[in-house]
This record gives C-alpha cells, sequence and structure tokens, in this order.
C-alpha cells in the first residue's frame, strides 16, 4: 500500500470510529464532533477511560497497537459499566464493533473515577503481561533486538554460537513494514512452525534518522535480500515463498564495500579503489586449507596447539591425515612447522576460473569467489550507463529493490543491444538508495555478497554492539559449553575483547541488595 492509501484507511478508520463512540463521547461529557478528529479523538478517549494521553501514541505504533486497539476497546466498555465476561468475548470477537451496539441500543453511564486495578488476580497477570510485552516489543523494534550468530562466516571475529544485542539507532531504526505480525517473532512462530504475519497489506518503506552512517569494516546486521526460504534453518532449509523485506531472514556480514567504491576481490582479499582494504585488529581474516599428516591428528590437539577448530577429515576412520580446515595467516605460519605434516595447500580458486553461482551469474565474467570485480557499487543519486554488459550488475536493483519490492512495476526486456525499462528505450538509470559489500572474514566459508550481489540501505537492520552469551555446543559440561571470557564483551573496538560480565554480577547484587533494604525499611516505618 502507499502512503497515499494507508491515508485513507486511516480516513476510514476514524469514520468508523466517529459512528461507533461519538454518544459514548456525549454521555462522558464531551462533544460529538471530538469523536471525529483524528488523533485528538484518541487523546479525549484516553481521558474518558482514564488512561494516559500516552497511549495515544502506542495506537500508532505498527504491531504495537495490534495489542493495543483490543485493550483500548475493552477500556472503553468497562468506563460505561459493561463488565462482564460475555461483553468483553464479544468485542473481542467482532473486533471492536459490539462497541456499536452499545453505543446506539443500550443506556449507560460514564464510570469517571472507575478503579484500575484489574478485579481478580488472573486479571492483573493478563495486564502485566499485555504491557510486558508492549514494553519489549517496543524496545526489540526501535532499539535493541537479540541475535544469534548462526553460521561461521565471521569465524573467530563472531563465533557460532555468539547471542548479540544489535542496535538499531546507530543506524536509524527501520519502521516495521508488514503491520499484522506476531509481536517479537520474525518470519516463523516456534513450535507450531508457521508464518507469523499475513504478507499484506504493507507499509511504506520508512526509517528513523540514525547518529551514524554505516562505516567501513563494520559489522551489520541486515534482510537478506534473496531470501525465498520458508525454513532457512541449517539442515531444514525449505521453501519458497515471497517475503516483505523485514520478515527476510536475518544476516551478519562486514560491511567491505561502500557507495560509490570499486571493490576487487584478488586472492582472496578486498582491494578499495584500487587500495587493499586494512581491517581492524579485531578482525580474524581465514582462508580455506587442505592438507596431510605422515601421522593422524588428534582434532582436541589442533585445537589446543594451534587454535584449529573446524577441522574436517577427508580421509575414513582410523587414519584421519587428511583434512580441510581454514585459518588464519598467523595460524598458517605456526601450523607449517607442525613436525608431522607432510603437505598443505591454499585451497582458493585460480584467476579467470568462471564460477556460475558468482555474482554477475555471467560468463562474460569469468569470476569466482577469490578473484572477483572490479565492480561499482551504486550510491544513491549517481548515474550509470545501462548497455548488454552493465546490465547484469544492476537488473536486479531495477526490477526489485527499486521496483517491484517498494511498490514499482519496473519490468526490462532486451532485444539484441536494446534495452527496454516498462517499453522505453533505457540507455542510463539514476539509483535511488545506497547500496553496500558485505561478506565474511572467512573468505572460503562464507555465502556473502560475491554470491547475491548488492545489499540495499532498506534492507539495514541495525550494528552488533554487544556479546551478552556465548554457547560453544562442542563444549562438554554446561561450566565448559559456555564461552565465559566472551560473555559481555563488545563487538567493536580494539584489542582482544574484555569481558564486563563480573561489572554485571557486581552491578546486579548491588540492585537486589539496594532493593531489599529499601522495602525492609520502609516495612519498618510503615
Amino acid at each position: 500500500m502507499s502512503w497515499t492509501e494507508w491515508f485513507l484507511f486511516i480516513l476510514l478508520i476514524q469514520i468508523v470510529h466517529f459512528l461507533g463512540t461519538w454518544k459514548l463521547y456525549k454521555v462522558a461529557g464531551r462533544h460529538a464532533w471530538e469523536a471525529a478528529i483524528p488523533i485528538y479523538n484518541a487523546v479525549i478517549l484516553m481521558k474518558i477511560i482514564n488512561r494516559p494521553w500516552w497511549w495515544t501514541i502506542l495506537l500508532f505504533v505498527p504491531i504495537v497497537n495490534l495489542i493495543m486497539f483490543p485493550v483500548v476497546w475493552v477500556e472503553t466498555l468497562r468506563s460505561f459499566g459493561r463488565n462482564s465476561t460475555s461483553d468483553t468475548a464479544f468485542v473481542l470477537i467482532t473486533l471492536g464493533l459490539y462497541i456499536y451496539y452499545v453505543n446506539y441500543t443500550q443506556k449507560v453511564v460514564h464510570i469517571k473515577d472507575r478503579s484500575l486495578k484489574p478485579r481478580t488476580s488472573t486479571g492483573e497477570w493478563v495486564s502485566s503481561i499485555l504491557f510486558a510485552v508492549v514494553a519489549a516489543t517496543i524496545v526489540h523494534t526501535y532499539f535493541m533486538q537479540p541475535f544469534t550468530i548462526p553460521t561461521s562466516s565471521l569465524e573467530k571475529t563472531l563465533l557460532v554460537g555468539d547471542f548479540l544485542f544489535v542496535s538499531k539507532y546507530h543506524y536509524g531504526a527501520r519502521a516495521p513494514m508488514t503491520p499484522i505480525s506476531f509481536p517479537m517473532v520474525h518470519d516463523t512462530i516456534p513450535v507450531v512452525k508457521t508464518r507469523s504475519y499475513l504478507p499484506k497489506p504493507q507499509i511504506p518503506y520508512f526509517r528513523f534518522p540514525g547518529f551514524q552512517e554505516i562505516e567501513r569494516n563494520d559489522i551489520v546486521v541486515f534482510s537478506w535480500p534473496v531470501d525465498t526460504l520458508i525454513d532457512i534453518n541449517p539442515g531444514t532449509m525449505r521453501g519458497s515463498v515471497q517475503k516483505p523485506i523485514d520478515k527476510k531472514s536475518n544476516y551478519v556480514k562486514r560491511c567491505v564495500g561502500l557507495p560509490g567504491d570499486s571493490l576487487e576481490v584478488r586472492d582472496g582479499y578486498v582491494y578499495i579503489n584500487g587500495q587493499q582494504n586494512e581491517l581492524p585488529d579485531r578482525a580474524k581474516l581465514q582462508f580455506g586449507y587442505q592438507f596431510a599428516t605422515s601421522k593422524p591428528l588428534n582434532p582436541k590437539f589442533a585445537a589446543e596447539q594451534y587454535n584449529i577448530t573446524d577441522l574436517y577429515p577427508l580421509d575414513d576412520p582410523p587414519s584421519y591425515r587428511v583434512f580441510q580446515t581454514h585459518m588464519t595467516d598467523e595460524e598458517y605460519e605456526k601450523f607449517k612447522n607442525y613436525p608431522n605434516l607432510d603437505t598443505i595447500v591454499k585451497t582458493g580458486a585460480p584467476k579467470g576460473q568462471f564460477t556460475k553461482s558468482v555474482f554477475p551469474y555471467d560468463a562474460n565474467y569469468q569470476w569466482n569467489n577469490d578473484h572477483f570485480g572490479p565492480i561499482y557499487i551504486p550510491k544513491a543519486g549517481a548515474t550509470v550507463a545501462i548497455t548488454p554488459e552493465s546490465l547484469p550488475f544492476y537488473k536486479r536493483i531495477i526490477e526489485v529493490y527499486e521496483g517491484s519490492e517498494i511498490g514499482i512495476d519496473n519490468k526490462i526486456t532486451q532485444s539484441g543491444t536494446q534495452i527496454m525499462l516498462n517499453g522505453a528505450a533505457l540507455t542510463e538509470y539514476t539509483f535511488k538508495m545506497d547500496y553496500y559489500w558485505m561478506m565474511g572474514d572467512n573468505r572460503n566459508n562464507s555465502q556473502d555478497a560475491r554470491t547475491w550481489g548488492y545489499v540495499p540501505f532498506n534492507h539495514v537492520v541495525g550494528k552488533p554492539v554487544f556479546v551478552w552469551m556465548s554457547w560453544n555446543t562442542n563444549g562438554k559440561g554446561i561450566a565448559n559449553k559456555i564461552r565465559w571470557e566472551r560473555m559481555f564483551t563488545t563487538v567493536g573496538g580494539s584489542g582482544e575483547p574484555v569481558s564486563y560480565f563480573k561489572y554485571f554480577l557486581i552491578a546486579v547484587i548491588a540492585w537486589f541488595g539496594f532493593d531489599f533494604f529499601r522495602k525492609r525499611r520502609k516495612k519498618q516505618k510503615g
């Protein structure tokens, strides 16, 4: 839906509200016309039902309003003495239209100073849970979202099993585009494994202002641009389905290319505008290797002595002498001196070898994951020539990212060397959005922009800022499954990550101690 369509829809809601409540407004001592003025009518309604004015704001927050509207319907009835279970059930089942019945057929009295305390313990629990969900949804949507590292594409920088807090406000929170959605659930409801949202209607893309732009080498969480999988969990990938932007699976990669850059990959290393990209000291760049040993290699020994944690045997037990792995340059330099090492080779593709699965999937560009580009990263407002040679890079941008995903029916056709956009000749194109190039540090074990191309800015979710928990599935026993040294560490910064877990524990103990003595003192005074 466009903004115009949403405006008309909201106007229709206002008309429905006015027709169903104007008599109740009069019973409450207000004027009938006050029920007809958008936003103002909600503020007045909050006074009528004896609730704070800021509830009005919650009625306009996507997803949160799915909870607040039913609450307001029930509160409206109770403010006019309709407290029965049947009244509550009817107003919920009829999506608020039961208020019409009360408005036009029942003689009611406004209870101005009614008690807001639930009459039963069950009601109190329900009320507490509802507003806990509202608060958590606001935080989750607009400020901070928990995220789990599911793959090893950033291994040794971020580990599989790291639980992150992702800041939405650094780059500006993206407002929900799918308004009818289960709170705090992404694309699938756990346990029942069913879609957590209705794909229509859609709210046009809007992002709140951020306080910083994406910088080179930032680790970024974003909606996977080409996601059409119903279930993306490893081992259960299945699908396909068309997903709204904000319901695509979340990925985390390092942003190595910014809008306007010329990017190239040479032997796995990234070059920006001809200069090799310098990664921060916390980045652990890894490459794939195959090696053979003269004697069987114990994986535990390799992990303890050489920090090699992802060994994949290529021969049958009990030999275990041929392996595939991924190592940093420092680990390689150390491991090549291993006494029982026979051979070790880097497992990259040579320059000029064409890989069909590498962007832009065109045999005219003999590229692979290790030798790629140069490629231009589009910048908003920049204009490029559209030719048969350049079209593979920009076709998806024009048709999908700046077309169907934002409600524009763009269709490109080609006849020989002539390219048409919606029936008109297309010789150049000016980009509407910024685009980014996202890659993993584990260069030979990462599905990233080399596979699916550019990431539009409207797909950006946020910036990981904090590791609050880290779980090692290979550890034995609870104590060894938790990576204690990674708990409460920052994602950014220089030097080795420092855990602030002990300070967190001290703060929690201090708070509970303060709260205990505060309540004890209050009780003694009472």
